[in-house]
């Protein structure tokens, strides 16, 4: 598919070699445009090959300017892979001075700034997309660093799969994080899509330890929590896994958003709640239900309202999305990408399903994270 100057083709086979010849075959039908920016993504089940994939697109495209990751699924446009050989690609036709990749921000970002400081500064550069190791323990942190030290908004998500967790970055990189920076003079536009509905009130956290509530408006957490998810389903708390989750709402947000973070325990007896993640008295909590109805509804509106601000701009793409959405939470037949290709129309999409989802300077879960080059 192209659009514009911006190519994409994805295509599943047998192994590797089938799988990347195919996409290849579609992707080099008409020229490139020489120096543009490479988005690669595999499955996860030739997670060991990507080193010979990415080499082989070198050759076939002549293109050496290749970021990308791997996914236990892969997104393309108005369509999904899970668990076959498959390869997504685009080329984006953006000037060599429009982007720089770069790699190997395990730590802190000391190098990173050595590095590409002046050419920040230089090109006003306040976009990264970015992939993240989920082995590293640093990767919440320096996500929030690299975005402030941008001043601006990242995109992306975290490596999933149920082997090697490659990235690409010009080479190919493990351990931290990768992707590519983004000059002011490369317009993106991105938006989130949630999997969840709110239910009950928001609370204030009045008493906790760490990641456990022990008091929600300054009565026992387990207590409120059972009275937000209805009689029904508190008669049987182990229920509950898979289903509800705790909502943090994301301060300043003027869009609502929230990060959706996992129960990990109930405990009856003191009346706690604990979450997978650390919170403080004073902040705000509210519980979710995951709603496959909901989440269509919130991803064909997030789409449109993207679709309208970009108006005939859209030139290509990438699409990050959670583990737990796609077949998971919308069934089968690519219905989630459908969805996207429905509102979005024929633009040229890859990206893929993630184990973490990154948006301005967060990390998110069971989310949908589109950008589009405009």
């Amino acid at each position: 598919m192209r659009s514009n100057t911006f190519a994409t083709a994805h295509a599943s086979g047998e192994s590797w070699q089938d799988a990347a010849n195919q996409c290849l075959d579609l992707l080099t039908k008409d020229p490139l445009p020489p120096g543009g920016l490479g988005l690669l993504y595999i499955s996860d089940v030739i997670a060991n090959e990507m080193a010979q994939v990415l080499e082989l697109f070198r050759e076939r495209t002549g293109l050496s300017n290749w970021m990308g990751s791997v996914g236990i699924g892969i997104c393309a446009t108005g369509h999904e892979y899970f668990d076959e050989p498959a390869v997504a690609a685009m080329v984006a036709d953006l000037a060599p001075g429009g982007y720089r990749l770069f790699d190997g921000v395990d730590e802190n970002l000391d190098n990173f700034n050595a590095e590409h400081g002046d050419w920040i500064n230089t090109t006003g550069s306040h976009v990264a997309i970015v992939h993240a190791d989920p082995r590293n323990p640093d990767a919440a942190g320096l996500i929030e660093d690299l975005a402030d030290q941008l001043e601006g908004f990242l995109v992306g998500g975290f490596v999933s799969s149920r082997s090697a967790m490659p990235q690409i970055a010009g080479e190919q990189v493990e351990g931290g994080l990768s992707g590519a920076l983004l000059a002011d003079s490369v317009p993106v536009i991105s938006g989130l899509t949630q999997s969840c509905l709110l239910i009950g009130n928001k609370h204030t956290i009045t008493a906790c330890e760490e990641n456990v509530l022990i008091e929600l408006d300054g009565r026992p957490a387990l207590q409120v929590f059972e009275e937000d998810i209805g009689e029904l389903m508190a008669r049987d708390l182990r229920r509950v896994g898979g289903s509800i989750f705790a909502a943090l709402p994301v301060p300043g947000s003027d869009t609502g958003d929230y990060l959706v973070r996992n129960l990990v325990g109930l405990d009856e007896p003191n009346g706690f709640v604990a979450i997978g993640e650390h919170v403080e008295e004073g902040e705000s909590v509210q519980f979710c239900r995951r709603d496959p109805a909901a989440a269509a509804e919130d991803l064909t509106q997030m789409v449109t309202r993207l679709k309208e601000r970009a108006g005939d701009t859209a030139k290509g793409a990438v699409y990050f999305s959670c583990l737990a959405r796609g077949p998971n939470m919308f069934g089968p037949d690519s219905r989630e990408l459908t969805i996207v290709q429905e509102a979005l129309g024929p633009v040229p999409l890859v990206g893929f399903f993630c184990n973490g989802e990154i948006s301005h300077d967060r990390l998110y879960s069971y989310t949908g994270v589109l950008t589009l080059f405009v």
